[in-house]
């Protein structure tokens, strides 16, 4: 199979485009989810943070404080960076084994919902396809607006503390304009589901590993008659 990072922005309509994708049967992974997963009590990535950063990042329950963490690392390049190298290997190895198990029931490509796929570019390299939800700044500042009931200043103040979606959309090798219909943008969903359905992007690895499988079967066979006494 292939993987295709989705991204987008506050208010852009990600989370809608999505819920069609996982509609018309696709596989989706969600990054955010895996990175709470992964400090979950019991797991590596959350031993770690405590050792690092100590026992008053932890709520009464023993689960990660992500207020008080967040505000550790906020504005800390060197204490964002410590954090980084604990979770993001943890979060690699949980969405490998999620994918995997996606190519062993023999999808054709896997969307990761990586809001901050172009920001961090931490898992650009294992994606074969990017893709932003877009809509204009003008629509964009409306709909956060009404869904948040913010005022002007403060909707602003959140969509300017992302990196813009028009320079997302640059970066991106798909772009799904969610700035008008909800119709349309369905529409466009709908499309790009169908064009990476019938992409043969995911036959070479997928011969391939079939072939690593076959190899290690003969080999096990081999042995097998090798070492076990002949009736």
């Amino acid at each position: 199979m292939f993987l295709v990072g989705l991204t987008g922005g506050i208010a852009s309509g990600k989370s809608s485009v999505i819920q069609v994708f996982q509609q018309l049967g696709c596989a989706v992974i969600d990054v955010d989810v895996i990175a709470r997963h992964v400090v979950q009590p019991g797991y590596p990535a959350h031993r770690r943070i405590v050792e690092v950063f100590g026992t008053e990042v932890l709520l009464e329950n023993g689960d990660i404080d992500r207020k008080v963490l967040g505000d550790l690392i906020f504005n800390q390049p060197d204490r964002r960076h410590l954090l980084n190298t604990i979770t993001h290997p943890e979060i690699r190895k949980e969405m490998m084994k999620e994918t995997f198990k996606y190519f062993l029931r023999g999808y054709r490509y896997v969307i990761l919902d990586i809001p901050l796929l172009f920001e961090t570019k931490k898992l650009l390299k294992y994606m074969k396809h990017t893709v932003v939800v877009y809509c204009d700044r003008d629509t964009q500042l409306a709909r956060l607006m009404r869904r948040n009931n913010l005022s002007r200043e403060d909707a602003e103040a959140r969509i300017n503390a992302q990196l813009p979606l028009k320079d997302k959309a640059r970066l991106a090798r798909h772009v799904l304009d969610n700035s008008g219909e909800w119709s349309i943008t369905k529409r466009q969903v709908i499309l790009l589901h169908t064009e990476l359905e019938r992409s043969l992007e995911y036959l070479p690895l997928r011969l391939g590993v079939l072939t690593g499988l076959a190899g290690i079967a003969s080999l096990l066979y081999l042995l097998t008659r090798y070492l076990l006494p002949s009736p």
